[in-house]
């Protein structure tokens, strides 16, 4: 069965939006403590090498800037 949901479009980005925030915020901390997870983000095309927390958190905020290498 299908629930119907009382939330606009706009309701649904802005928690999409807070979710990839939170997410890109949880998985900055992970790859400041795991040279392996940095190196899975520069594969992914993350250019995160070397950057602060801060730094890799908008990084991650947006898409990819290198094709990945898998």
């Amino acid at each position: 069965m299908l629930h119907s949901f009382d939330m606009s479009d706009d309701d649904l980005s802005e928690r999409l939006s807070k979710t990839n925030t939170a997410l890109a915020e949880w998985a900055a901390r992970s790859a400041c403590e795991s040279d392996a997870l940095i190196e899975r983000f520069e594969r992914m095309g993350y250019e995160v090498r070397g950057k602060s927390v801060d730094e890799i958190t908008e990084v991650l905020k947006r898409p990819p800037t290198k094709p990945s290498h898998g």
